[in-house]
């Protein structure tokens, strides 16, 4: 089975385009899954084409060897479908013989996606007094509070104003990356660029590391563990955990490095948001058995693009589905309250809109597309996005395979939240 992403051919020649090959008839790569009628829940079966044409159109650029699509309307899974190939199909593997399809049943890698899952977790804890988003750090933690760090608090971290954005290259070390005693001593180590509450500066990665070792601290378990119990084995969920068994490594799509190579001053805002590591490496990094079964609360979450949706789904319906209540409506209502309005952030260098976990959206701009001002959802690296709009009534999972920062065909990306936001109209 081939896990390799770099970015050369069988043969070692490079690839300078970095994009994969896309096969005239789209429709001997595309897999569908069960969906429902659209009419049912105010859609079209030609405003549904109208979606899915917008999903084609960016697979057609080459950028993404797999892209996967799962939108449910007023609870109805209305599209679910996955176009391109799991493996074998990435930049410079066109010789490679076992390429596999990407299915709506293929579990994708969704990075920062996973933070909204460690932020729904906190405040479910929170909900039950298990810990207190108030609270500073060191209340469960003493020695975070080494260096300045003692007035940061749960809520400094789930709002990326906690002055801890990177944490160095020893922190993403494949052979230590599970070694929780280590990862709290670097933690401890750290030291802050700025007030806690003063700045929003995305944290990659640090803030949900910290987060699962609060949660360590005050459950005696890990996250893992505690993110089964609480939310994902009671509602049936088989993936959205962090991470995956070693038997299923084999299941994930390989994510790769694919686009125009990253050139200064972009590469070192992105390598500094990594703690150091390049973004090309941190996507090879991302196929690596020990990654794939790693707890990195803030990156390692493993999902479908029906399961991503089927969790903001949750969100959508106040903490209930499928009969199962998980948590109150007032605490999603809650984790949604703003904190932070358009703030151009240090990290990313772009105005984006947080509450306590999620990205915000916006009457303008937004990542969910215009006119969305109720949606909330996490962002993934790169072109991975999980969210929920009550206005609509939808819940959307939308996950890819190629990791290309900034390429020609953004905008098609981007026109997919377009089109959906424009098909779903407020209810």
């Amino acid at each position: 089975m081939i896990r390799s992403s770099l970015a050369h051919d069988v043969a070692g020649i490079p690839d300078p385009l970095r994009r994969a090959r896309i096969p005239k008839d789209l429709e001997s790569v595309t897999t569908l899954a069960p969906e429902e009628s659209a009419a049912a829940v105010g859609l079209t079966d030609a405003g549904v084409d109208r979606i899915w044409n917008a999903v084609r159109s960016l697979y057609r650029s080459g950028i993404h060897p797999a892209i996967a699509l799962c939108i449910r309307r007023r609870g109805a899974v209305i599209l679910d479908r996955a176009i391109g190939h799991a493996r074998g199909n990435g930049p410079g593997e066109a010789k490679v013989l076992d390429k596999e399809l990407a299915t709506p049943d293929t579990p994708f890698g969704i990075f920062s996606a996973t933070k909204g899952t460690t932020a729904t977790l906190i405040h479910l804890l929170d909900e039950r007094g298990v810990l207190h988003i108030g609270d500073p750090i060191a209340e469960y933690l003493p020695r975070f509070a080494e260096n300045g760090k003692a007035g940061i608090t749960i809520n400094h971290l789930l709002s990326h104003r906690a002055g801890i954005a990177t944490l160095p290259k020893e922190a993403f070390d494949l052979d230590r990356i599970g070694d929780w005693e280590s990862q709290r001593e670097l933690m401890y180590a750290a030291k802050p660029t700025f007030r806690a509450g003063k700045r929003q500066a995305y944290h990659a990665v640090s803030g949900g590391s910290v987060l699962g070792e609060v949660v360590r601290e005050v459950t005696g378990k890990s996250i893992r563990d505690v993110l089964a119990e609480e939310i994902l084995d009671p509602l049936g969920f088989q993936w959205m955990n962090y991470g995956v068994a070693p038997a299923d490594v084999p299941r994930v799509a390989v994510n790769y490095p694919t686009g125009p190579v990253l050139l200064p001053p972009v590469s070192n805002l992105l390598t500094r948001a990594l703690g150091g590591i390049h973004p090309d490496a941190a996507t090879r990094m991302s196929n690596d058995p020990r990654f794939l079964t790693s707890v990195l609360p803030a990156a390692s979450g493993v999902s479908t693009a029906n399961e991503l949706s089927r969790f903001y789904e949750l969100l959508l319906r106040g903490g209930e589905l499928d009969g199962v209540r998980v948590m109150d409506a007032r605490t999603v209502r809650r984790a949604r309250v703003e904190q932070s309005h358009l703030e151009v952030d240090l990290s990313l260098g772009l105005p984006i809109g947080f509450s306590r976990g999620y990205m915000l959206g916006g009457k303008v701009f937004s990542l969910f597309g215009p006119d969305t001002e109720q949606a909330f959802g996490h962002l993934g690296w790169i072109n991975i996005l999980g969210w929920a709009d009550p206005a609509r009534d939808i819940s959307v999972g939308l996950i890819t395979t190629g990791k290309a920062a900034l390429y020609p065909e953004v905008g098609r990306w981007w026109q997919i939240m377009n089109r959906i936001g424009k098909e779903c109209s407020k209810v």
